[in-house]
């Protein structure tokens, strides 16, 4: 079996069990610990990511908590991960597939990694734009192939987190998208 660990303190190195590590902190230290080692920063403290690169390691983002990044906050992130070359996680906050008044949506968040544009594909509200088949994600006008969302995930984006499984799949579900 192999694990994930979410740090909040200093710690030591682990054994090869260890798949990912995220937590706070210096990006150096956390990388040498794991190979996968995800920094988290707030989304609005880009200037973060080039010792994040550096050091070989990923940004983590908080898309909820006890603070919600705007979408220009968001935006940004996402277009100076992609612009400095730093694969990222986002997490907290992504239980709807798609933008509510006070939550961002995972799919408004892999349109503005796939398709760019990143403020209006994070401030899309309109379900209906979303569409998902056996071939493409899609946005609006705009398609990705699974070939595309591979190559987004293995060069930028890594993934989502939430604290709820059921409420992101139970809303898939109800789009008609799973």
């Amino acid at each position: 079996m192999r694990v994930a660990l979410v740090v909040d303190a200093p710690v030591h190195p682990y054994d090869e069990r260890v798949e990912a590590i995220e937590g706070r902190g210096d990006p150096a230290v956390l990388a040498r610990l794991c190979g996968e080692a995800y920094v988290e920063i707030p989304a609005s403290e880009r200037e973060s990511l080039g010792e994040i690169a550096s050091a070989g390691a990923r940004a983590k983002v908080r898309c909820g908590g006890d603070s919600v990044p705007s979408v220009e906050e968001l935006a940004g992130f996402v277009r100076a991960c992609r612009e400095q070359g730093v694969r990222f996680k986002a997490t907290a906050g992504l239980h709807h597939a798609v933008r509510t008044d006070s939550e961002h949506g995972f799919l408004n968040l892999l349109a503005a990694v796939v398709f760019g544009d990143e403020e209006e594909a994070l401030s899309e509200d309109a379900e209906d734009t979303f569409r998902l088949d056996e071939e493409a994600f899609a946005w609006r006008d705009r398609r990705a192939s699974a070939g595309e969302l591979t190559n987004a995930r293995e060069e930028l984006f890594s993934g989502i987190g939430s604290c709820s499984f059921t409420e992101p799949v139970e809303d898939l579900m109800r789009l008609r998208l799973l």
